[in-house]
């Protein structure tokens, strides 16, 4: 009797292990580190928010883990470069806040987007940042985000071209004016939803990269652009892949569609460098944010839960007769 009462006892103890074990691990990028020359560009570049004093131009530097701004390449990004990069309005400098430390990588590597700030850059994911960079033809670099006070982080994405032109790296303005719209429309659809039990930030950022996908397929299978229909038809089955049919609304839908309509008129619908970004983009949001349980089925450990319980409920009927 006290062995079997033994067994319960460890079966139990390896029941709050496995209760305690997280089902998935994910290796989180460190950053950039301002200590190594950046052979693609010599340094890593800080681009500050131009409404900024020096105060709080350090003190975003600080954020942003730059131990020495000798070791970083500064400009800061005004309402003129909205103009420049946007065909916007002058643009007003002085609400120019969040900041960028931008920096090449090796070509494969994909774009990520690290926000160092969360509390501080209130809507836009590192997702969002990531999908209207590689519209805009922002390729392989390791992107750091942060702001000193909360914004929503919309002109950050202008600080990321400004990094590129300044290292001689030119952009196609209708690719970048095109980029700022989605940033534009995905968050408002994103801010639109948030709260509702049925909507994931991550599911629709993996949605939109998927129409993407799906609409430069069509273009390479068929030699033409999609048509209205087809773009909704993509539109819907990537929202449906992603479980959000039922949360996005029709008039979002529509939003997306025209959206969709102008994206498909850009270089990047064809680009084969948009595909490769686009494809380790899903793939870090797939790593990051992929369901846990089913994570764990594909790995077998439910099955190996399963039967833990099985030998478990044996155990213990034993323990009575």
């Amino acid at each position: 009797m006290i062995k079997k009462l033994k067994n319960g006892m460890k079966y139990a103890a390896a029941l709050s292990v496995l209760t305690l074990m997280p089902l998935v691990s994910v290796d989180a990028s460190e950053g950039i580190d301002t200590s190594v020359v950046d052979e693609a560009w010599g340094l890593p570049t800080f681009v500050y928010g131009g409404g900024l004093n020096d105060e709080q131009i350090q003190e975003t530097a600080d954020l942003l883990n730059i131990d020495n701004r000798e070791n970083v390449a500064s400009v800061d990004v005004t309402g003129n470069d909205l103009q420049n990069y946007l065909g916007t309005g002058s643009g007003n400098t002085a609400s120019m806040i969040s900041s960028v430390l931008v920096q090449r990588e090796d070509e494969g590597d994909g774009v990520t987007v690290l926000i160092e700030t969360p509390d501080d850059i209130t809507e836009i994911t590192e997702e969002q940042y990531a999908n209207a960079a590689i519209t805009a033809g922002v390729e392989d670099v390791t992107i750091m985000v942060a702001s000193i006070r909360p914004v929503t982080g919309e002109s950050a994405l202008t600080g990321i071209y400004k990094a590129f032109d300044v290292n001689g790296e030119e952009l196609d303005q209708d690719r970048m004016e095109v980029a700022q719209e989605e940033l534009e429309t995905t968050n408002e659809i994103a801010q639109a939803n948030e709260g509702k039990e049925a909507f994931d930030t991550s599911r629709f950022d993996q949605a939109i990269v998927e129409i993407k996908q799906q609409l430069a397929e069509l273009r390479e299978k068929q030699d033409e652009l999609a048509t209205r229909e087809d773009i909704e038809r993509i539109i819907n089955d990537a929202l449906e892949n992603n479980e959000l049919k039922s949360v996005i609304s029709q008039e979002q839908i529509d939003r997306l569609l025209a959206f969709f309509e102008k994206y498909q008129q850009t270089g990047a619908i064809n680009s084969e460098e948009v595909r490769k970004q686009l494809e380790n983009l899903s793939s870090n949001i797939r790593d990051r944010f992929g369901d846990l349980w089913q994570d764990a089925e594909d790995s077998g450990l439910i099955d190996q839960i399963g039967n833990f319980f099985s030998q478990l409920w044996q155990t213990i009927k034993n323990l009575f007769n």
